[in-house]
């Protein structure tokens, strides 16, 4: 045989064994879920424009590297589906990318059989090639993204093809099964769309990536909105829990900066919905002639969902709060109890830790400190902040004890004017700084703030402690250890969190791991609020039990609890006919406790 002929024949057999399906185990027990309740409303109507708004316009519209944690990425990655969700109101996995789904018996490996109706939004068929892209696009440096750059490589170990439609995921360690779905799944990322380079973050910073969700960018004007589209024959119309959802054919989302003028424009009608969970849009301003006529509603739901870290993230990075008696001594000057009792009316709750709402992996030991002025004392007398200028400001080797809090709502402003002045009596000087969201974020993200007044949602079935503690995130942009904690301790912890298998060893170290963040002082908690409230005009109907157990919002156009309400036009005509004609129907405020706890 010719040499050459056989080096290519032996490279071209080689090749084929390398890339041929693995076999899949036998007697796997496929399972999945089309017994839970559907929780969309079949009354719900197709056709009109949602218009709602974001107060910043985003920096980028990839969904990784730099700049894409913005607000805006929620609306991306609503429409990012996963292989399985969780049942918003029992909590049990149900079917969505992803038709069924079994258990290898090593306890780290789900097999899943891929629902062959799932489109990119181009049409494309969605395989287990797009899978297997996912784990080298993630991995890449490319994207500069060390965070996933590390989850799936170091959490997600691998993905095997069995045929186009079939594949495995498998994790570092085993789960408990309940989380295993969860903690180890993924979505699919287009190969056939990206050309992954060293250009690859310029070069698709405004590209719009096919997905897979019912809503795709039709229309950016940057600086004004962005307009999404329903996609006419979106693969989830019919299916179990996605049917008569995501009604508006059309969802805009409009820039306004300011958050009252954000609200005239509800007032006036050119906006659908409005978030009143601020007390004073609630009590002040969400009254007048469109309640009273009735032509526009008000709702208050309780959830049952884990509570947002809201909260005051500390920068040990920097020189002032390097220093755990000074960030203590700043937990204890913070009075945040004056701040829910006055400017928000007693209506929300004191946060005790970053992990509330997890069940069992919630510990209630961990209580927030408290406002002491003679422990804030004491602990900045121990830190050798002993002299005070004129104002009371405390000095240290003649630097005063000045430290700069970034935030991203004027809403916010009486909340923090509050705090200043009572944090002043301490000697510690808070200095404002209002940024808009994707200008704060991005501040904070690259580590160059002090304090940081934000908060992180909350989700999942079990807390998350490596993307915010774990030393390898800190001292380096991008990532979410904004705190820079960098704590050997904490690290050993959270590496055997994430390696335990059981979930009574996972809660017990999940209990340790909040003492331990306590215990560091980085983080200072402020409120939760158990409920949404909101305001919409009442052309937008809702299903008869409003919203789900785990919605953040009534009125969500997207995302695995949203798209429940729809747009009556019919209705929406007579409404705006009333308004002209200065006629009037009965008020209505909807106050629902069904999933009070």
């Amino acid at each position: 045989m010719n040499k050459l002929l056989f080096i290519v024949l032996a490279a071209f057999l080689s090749a084929s064994l390398w890339a041929a399906p693995e076999t899949l185990p036998a007697n796997l027990d496929w399972k999945t879920n089309l017994d839970d309740p559907v929780f969309a409303s079949p009354e719900a109507k197709r056709g009109g424009r949602f218009r709602s708004f974001i107060t910043t316009f985003p920096l980028t519209l990839r969904l990784v590297g730099p700049d894409s944690n913005g607000s805006f990425a929620g609306y991306l990655r609503a429409n990012a589906l996963a292989l399985v969700d969780i049942h918003p109101d029992t909590l049990n996995p149900i079917p969505m990318l992803a038709s069924h789904w079994a258990f290898d018996p090593d306890g780290k490996t789900v097999y899943y059989k891929l629902d062959p109706d799932v489109r990119w939004s181009d049409g494309s068929a969605v395989t287990a090639d797009d899978y297997l892209f996912t784990i080298k696009f993630m991995r890449s440096e490319h994207i500069v993204a060390p965070w996933y750059n590390n989850y799936y490589s170091n959490v997600i170990v691998d993905v095997r093809k069995y045929d186009d439609y079939t594949i495995a995921v498998t994790g570092a360690v085993p789960k408990p099964r309940d989380e295993l779905l969860f903690e180890y799944g993924l979505r699919p990322t287009p190969e056939h769309f990206h050309q992954l380079d060293s250009q690859w973050v310029r070069n698709f910073n405004w590209e719009i990536e096919p997905n897979t969700g019912p809503y795709q960018i039709a229309e950016l004007r940057k600086g004004k909105y962005v307009e999404f589209d329903r996609k006419a024959n979106w693969w989830g119309n019919n299916k179990r829990y996605l049917k008569h959802r995501f009604n508006p054919d059309h969802v805009r989302v409009k820039v306004i900066r300011d958050i009252n003028l954000a609200y005239q424009y509800f007032a006036k009608g050119d906006l659908d919905s409005f978030g009143l969970v601020a007390p004073v849009f609630w009590h002040k301003k969400a009254q007048g002639e469109i309640y009273d006529r009735g032509w526009a509603a008000k709702i208050k739901f309780y959830n049952d969902v884990p509570q947002p870290s809201q909260g005051m993230f500390l920068n040990e990075s920097d020189p002032l709060l390097a220093d755990k008696r000074v960030r203590y001594a700043i937990a204890h000057a913070s009075n945040i109890q004056k701040i829910i009792d006055t400017v928000l009316r007693g209506d929300y709750e004191r946060l005790n830790s970053q992990y509330e709402g997890y069940g069992d992996y919630t510990n209630p030991a961990v209580l927030a400190r408290s406002f002491d002025l003679e422990k804030a004392n004491e602990l900045l007398d121990e830190a050798g902040w002993t002299e005070r200028d004129r104002r009371g400001i405390r000095q240290k080797d003649g630097k005063a004890l000045s430290l700069r809090i970034t935030y991203m709502s004027s809403s916010h402003n009486d909340r923090l004017v509050i705090l200043q002045r009572e944090a002043l009596k301490a000697g510690i000087d808070f200095q404002l700084q209002l940024l808009d969201a994707s200008t704060a974020f991005k501040q904070i993200l690259e580590k160059k703030h002090q304090i940081a007044w934000m908060g992180w949602s909350g989700g999942g079935l079990s807390p998350v402690f490596w993307e915010f503690y774990h030393s390898v995130n800190a001292h380096k942009p991008q990532t979410n250890n904004i705190t820079n904690t960098d704590n050997a301790g904490i690290d050993s912890k959270i590496e055997a969190y994430r390696a335990a298998q059981d979930k009574p060893t996972r809660v017990a170290l999940a209990h340790e791991l909040q003492e331990m963040i306590h215990a560091q002082g980085s983080y200072i908690p402020t409120f939760k609020v158990p409920y949404t409230r909101e305001a919409y005009w009442r052309w937008l109907q809702l299903p008869e039990h409003f919203a789900t157990r785990t919605s953040s919002s009534v009125i969500d156009s997207m995302g695995s609890t949203g798209g429940l309400f729809w747009i009556d036009q019919e209705r929406k005509k007579a409404i705006l006919e009333m308004k002209s004609d200065n006629e009037s129907m009965d008020p209505l405020l909807i106050i629902d406790e069904s999933w009070r706890r």
